[in-house]
């Protein structure tokens, strides 16, 4: 019966994720490039190719960019459904996977009642909720390794905690600093060889992705973000700088977790990602929303349930403040937007929107801002604006509300040849190169 219940916990989040996904992408919500960023690597992998992202500038290889080879795993299924429902729907699965870890590792230990409500907690935390509203993101991989990795850590399995963590080097560049944190667990939770060993594989093994393989991959021979950590004005001003910001960011996501988080040794594991945020200068990295809290939630979670475990008189307590501040969270969350209609039908820029894809042959190079990016990438060759370098498009598209220029008169700046406008509405325009059938 348990075994249908923890499942059942996995399924039903696994839909609403997907639901969340899916209708914003048909609602044509503009988030940002990622996904488009995302689906043309994946479109190369599943055409056995190097991953070139075109939105990112031609002949870039986005292994010099973020090194997530596991995205390739997604390939497969792209050869078979080739669109960025693809993409939505296995960052779905792979969240509901660590779903169902989380949710049996808490019914294991503290009963079906308790268990169950850990679980809905895990399924409905912020950190979920932002990264699914906003498309995909390769960090979704992250989220079952990490649930599986912290069940082997509260079940005493140590050497699994090492094999479930040394993958996340393939997921993103910056988790290698996660790896190490584990290790740093597994030291406090007297491992400490393990932890040792799996510490020195996290530092060294950050070290030579970031220094040595992205930048051979990358076209400047170098890693293109190291100047975020501290910006212009150094580590420390970066660091103190939105303060307000950073520390509420903090404060939620423990308090997600009811506060008991620092009663396990698990809960290290959550610094070198707050660290790398809120040194980087970049605002959007502050906060709780858009997906950088993903990887923290089956961290966070993980850590309440081994506290819970080992405290049992704790829990009523941070059952309390838990469900407070899931309730102060839920609201405007992705799942507070699908009780709204809105959310479920379709709106006049939708509409527009498909007209557009429609005017543009499959198989056509187009030159767009992010308004309709994620939405031309499957069936046409896609350069973004502000990358395309000397690269010449058969057509130009704008959003009138994120590209306020004269669509012509930009054609003849950028590209110095004329572009005739084929399609106009109250959203979108666009040209066509002069010539082309």
């Amino acid at each position: 019966m348990e075994r249908w219940l923890w499942w059942g916990f996995g399924v039903v989040a696994t839909i609403l994720y997907a639901l969340v996904s899916i209708l914003s992408y048909q609602r044509f919500d503009v988030h940002s490039w990622d996904l488009a960023i995302f689906e043309q690597a994946i479109k190369a992998y599943s055409q056995f190719e190097a991953p070139i992202v075109l939105v990112k500038g031609p002949e870039y290889n986005i292994l010099g960019d973020h090194f997530s080879p596991v995205t390739a795993l997604i390939a497969p299924f792209y050869k078979l459904f080739p669109s960025a429902y693809t993409l939505l729907v296995a960052q779905a699965v792979l969240i509901g996977l660590s779903v169902v870890v989380i949710a049996r590792l808490a019914i294991q230990h503290l009963g079906g009642w308790w268990g169950s409500f850990f679980a809905v907690l895990y399924a409905t935390s912020f950190g979920i909720q932002a990264a699914v509203s906003v498309d995909f993101h390769e960090v979704a991989f992250a989220v079952p390794l990490l649930a599986m990795a912290g069940a082997a850590f509260v079940n005493g399995k140590f050497d699994h905690v090492i094999w479930w963590s040394l993958p996340l080097f393939l997921v993103k560049e910056d988790l290698g600093m996660t790896v190490a944190a584990i290790g740093v667990a597994l030291w406090l939770a007297g491992e400490r060889r393990r932890g040792f060993w799996l510490g020195l594989v996290g530092l060294l093994g950050t070290f030579l992705i970031v220094f040595l393989v992205i930048p051979y991959f990358n076209n400047g021979g170098e890693y293109d973000y190291v100047g975020t950590l501290g910006g212009e004005n150094g580590v420390v001003s970066t660091l103190v700088s939105g303060l307000g910001t950073k520390l509420l960011t903090v404060l939620i996501t423990l308090g997600v977790g009811g506060l008991s988080v620092f009663g396990s040794p698990w809960i290290v594991a959550v610094i070198p990602t707050l660290a790398w945020r809120f040194v980087g200068d970049v605002e959007y990295y502050w906060g709780t929303e858009w997906h950088y809290s993903l990887v923290l939630m089956p961290i966070v979670f993980i850590a309440m349930i081994d506290t819970h475990i080992q405290k049992p008189q704790w829990r009523w307590a941070n059952a309390l403040i838990a469900i407070g501040f899931a309730g102060w969270m839920l609201q405007g969350s992705a799942f507070h937007q699908l009780a709204n209609g809105d959310a479920w039908g379709g709106n006049a820029r939708a509409q527009a929107a498909h007209r557009v894809l429609d005017e543009i042959p499959e198989g056509s190079y187009v030159e767009a801002d992010i308004g309709l990016l994620s939405h031309l990438v499957s069936k046409h060759n896609v350069y973004w604006r502000g990358t395309i370098g000397q690269a010449q498009p058969d057509y130009i598209v704008f959003d009138k509300d994120l590209s306020t220029d004269d669509i012509i008169g930009y054609a003849w700046q950028a590209h110095n040849r004329e572009f005739t406008v084929i399609y106009e509405d109250g959203f979108f325009v666009i040209a066509r190169r002069a010539g082309l059938k």
